[in-house]
């Protein structure tokens, strides 16, 4: 009776190591979930999305792994991103924190704001003014915002939001170094990023973690925390679940 007890525990153990051998495996290179705590991304992601992103799109660096381990300086089977991924990142000022932004700005790019609009290598972004549904957030606070989509270089094109009231008009010039790229939030005057150099600043494709592919469930938080299900009808985000991204 002991000795078929101690089995059972043992096989139990062996199974549960299993498991998490097969999720951290499937973690550090296929996908990882991340959750969206901010509004920096807004109207494209919200507060409460829980999202899907793939690790092999941009090849594989120490950050692709657990506790990010030191064991090698370089990154395996490089792939470059492209102007308008939704990129998550390890901040270069701590090397720990994830941020998801759009990618704005490729090595050797020069990016700056004047009067109110987004300049690349010294073009004017193209940009048309559309309608969102979407409150607009920053903060705690809801924002009056004007929304435009935006047309980068490679002819992507994306939702972005302003503030109506005291939006950002000019800016220094930003110079990409090499292996380095440059990213901004969706919600622009809501969002800490790229522009901000002693916080975030260009980011080295070493740590780039992954893209974002996929918003896969969706709880507004304003509505209620997911543990309260009898209020599933007014915080879950339905039409959010599954959506490509």
């Amino acid at each position: 009776m002991k000795k078929s007890l101690i089995k059972t525990i043992f096989e139990n153990l062996k199974t549960i190591i299993y498991a998490l051998i097969i999720a951290v495996f499937i973690r550090s290179l296929f996908f990882q979930p991340f959750y969206i705590p901010s509004s920096s991304m807004e109207p494209t992601f919200l507060i409460g999305d829980r999202i899907f992103v793939s690790k092999y799109s941009y090849g594989y660096s120490k950050h692709s792994f657990p506790f990010s381990p030191n064991i090698y300086n370089k990154r395996v089977l490089k792939k470059e991103p492209k102007y308008g991924d939704l990129v998550v990142f390890k901040t270069p000022s701590d090397n720990r924190t994830d941020y998801i932004k759009r990618l704005i700005g490729l090595p050797g790019d020069e990016i700056q704001f004047l009067n109110g609009k987004l300049y690349i290598n010294n073009n004017e972004i193209s940009r048309k003014e559309v309608k969102i549904d979407e409150i607009i957030r920053c903060g705690t606070s809801s924002i009056t915002v004007n929304a435009y989509e935006e047309t980068l270089p490679n002819g992507f094109k994306h939702i972005t939001v302003y503030n109506k009231v005291g939006t950002i008009q000019n800016t220094d010039k930003y110079k990409v170094p090499l292996n380095h790229y440059f990213f901004l939030g969706d919600n622009r005057d809501c969002s800490r990023d790229s522009r901000f150099l002693s916080s975030v600043g260009y980011v080295t494709d070493l740590n780039l973690v992954g893209k974002a592919s996929l918003i896969f469930f969706s709880n507004d938080t304003v509505q209620g925390s997911i543990l309260k299900f009898w209020n599933w009808g007014n915080s879950l985000r339905i039409d959010r679940f599954f959506k490509k991204l």
